[in-house]
């Protein structure tokens, strides 16, 4: 854990990794999205309410930890968070990579709250190519260039980013939104959902909705987990729809003994 030196909150901003609070919690989203079963009801709490506290500076927070757990307590009603569970968080938050904690101290050398640094969220995309190095010196029409070519970048990643709003309304929104993050056209969200319309249809539960909503949601989270560890998956989609069919093998057989135990009673 890195020490600097405390001070007000508007001197860190510098440590800001996002340029708006939208852009913040979006890639707060995806975090949870992933590692939201790593944390226990109460640590959720305090990791959410944690952000709240990084909006003035976007994923930036140096509040204290008594700070955090008195506006949990006004918030559900005296019924709060213990201070134990929040450092149980810290841990787990940091360990997991969603934010990084500085040590601050005081002028005189004394230790100051801790400053939370968020973390963006790693996509699974090639690495850019190195930008290569030019002389100091330059023209202005290679200034230009320059320009229009970022500004032509910035709406292809805009235009790429909203692709998920032409997927087919016939696909559940809430698995729509999970698969946005990481796989934003709407052709690979659709062919995602196609997968799992054929893992119910082979292990009879076509007909069950619910059912399949959450083994799709469940599948595709492992699946992301999968991807951001240290085991490489050349082909999601088949992977994915290995994770299905034994998520609706499970539930299939889980139903047959149901029923089993129950004739035989």
């Amino acid at each position: 854990m890195m020490t600097i030196k405390s001070g007000v909150i508007d001197g860190f901003e510098g440590y800001s990794q996002f340029g708006l609070l939208e852009e913040f919690n979006r890639h707060l989203e995806m975090w949870l999205a992933v590692h939201k079963h790593d944390f226990s009801k109460g640590e959720l709490v305090g990791l959410k309410r944690l952000a709240r506290f990084a909006a003035k500076i976007p994923g930036v927070s140096n509040a204290k930890i008594g700070t955090v757990l008195k506006a949990i307590h006004e918030e559900y009603n005296k019924l709060g968070i213990s201070r134990s569970t929040f450092k149980r968080m810290i841990i787990k938050a940091s360990n997991l990579g969603i934010f990084t904690v500085y040590q601050t101290e005081r002028k005189n050398g004394s230790q100051s709250s801790n400053l939370y640094v968020f973390n963006r969220f790693p996509k699974s995309e090639p690495p850019k190519k190195e930008k290569m190095n030019h002389h100091n010196k330059t023209n202005n029409l290679f200034e230009t260039k320059t320009i229009n070519s970022n500004k032509r970048e910035e709406t292809a990643n805009t235009i790429k980013s909203e692709q998920h709003l032409f997927v087919s309304d016939r696909i559940p929104k809430p698995f729509v939104e999970l698969a946005k993050y990481f796989f934003p056209e709407a052709k690979t969200i659709e062919e995602f959902w196609r997968m799992t319309v054929i893992a119910a249809y082979k292990n009879n539960q076509e007909n069950e909705t619910d059912t399949i909503l959450s083994v799709s949601l469940d599948s595709f989270k492992q699946l992301i987990r999968k991807i951001k560890s240290t085991i490489q998956v050349k082909n999601p989609l088949a992977y994915y729809s290995g994770i299905l069919n034994k998520k609706f093998q499970e539930v299939y057989f889980a139903e047959l003994f149901e029923l089993g135990f129950l004739a035989g009673r």
